[in-house]
C-alpha cells in the first residue's frame, strides 16, 4: 500500500543518506561546544534539547519552527514577566520557607492567565507543547540559575527569560541541522 496525499496521490518517499541515529549522535556533539567551551556563559544545552524533541514532535520540518518560536516565547516572555512581580507579593507570609506564598500566588494567577490566553492565537493552540515548555524551562532555569549571572535585581527574572528563550532557539536550529544532515532524498518506490 502507497502513501496517499490529500489530493489522492502518491506521497513522496524519502530515504536518509546519514541514518538518523547518526545525525543525532553527531548533533549531540555539535551542541556540546556551546555548553562546555563557553566559560561563564555555557548554555543549559538541555533546554535545546527538549526544543529540539518538540521540533520533532511537530514534524521535524522546517516550518514547525514558526509554531515553536513564537509559543515558546510567549510562555518564556509571560513567565518571565510573573517572575519579576514575585517581589510585589513579598508581603504574603511563609507557608514552609521564607517567600513560598510570595513565588505561589503570582504563579497561580500567572499560569491561569497564560492558559486563558491560549484561546486568542491559533498558534498557541497548535503549539501548546512549546509554550508550556516555555513556561516550565524558564522556571527551571530561573530556579536553577542556569543562565549568566549578569544581571541582579528586578531584571533577573527576564534575563533568565531571554537567555532561556535563546536555548530555544538553538534547539530550533539543532532539529534543523539533525535533519538536514541526515541528507534526506527522494526516492521512486516500486508500483507507482
Amino acid at each position: 500500500m502507497t502513501d496517499t496525499n490529500v489530493a489522492g496521490e502518491a506521497a513522496p518517499v524519502f530515504k536518509e543518506t546519514i541514518p538518523l541515529w547518526l545525525a543525532v549522535g553527531i548533533t549531540v556533539l555539535v551542541a556540546l561546544p556551546f555548553t562546555l567551551w563557553l566559560g561563564p556563559f555555557n548554555m543549559a544545552t538541555w533546554v535545546s534539547f527538549i526544543v529540539w524533541a518538540s521540533y520533532f514532535a511537530l514534524g521535524a520540518k522546517p516550518a514547525a519552527a514558526k509554531t515553536i518560536i513564537p509559543a515558546f516565547g510567549y510562555g518564556a516572555a509571560l513567565t518571565g514577566i510573573i517572575l519579576a512581580c514575585v517581589p510585589l507579593f513579598g508581603f504574603l507570609p511563609s507557608l514552609v520557607t521564607p517567600g513560598d506564598l510570595a513565588v505561589a500566588v503570582p504563579l497561580f494567577i500567572g499560569v491561569c492567565f497564560l492558559v486563558y490566553s491560549m484561546k486568542w492565537a491559533t498558534v498557541f493552540q497548535t503549539g501548546s507543547l512549546p509554550l508550556f515548555n516555555g513556561l516550565s524551562m524558564v522556571l527551571a532555569v530561573y530556579f536553577t540559575g542556569s543562565y549568566p549571572q549578569v544581571v541582579a535585581g528586578p531584571l533577573e527574572p527576564l534575563f533568565a527569560a531571554a537567555w532561556t528563550f535563546l536555548l530555544a532557539l538553538l534547539g530550533v536550529g539543532l532539529g534543523i541541522f539533525n535533519i538536514w544532515l541526515t541528507f534526506p532524498k527522494q526516492v521512486q518506490v516500486e508500483g507507482s
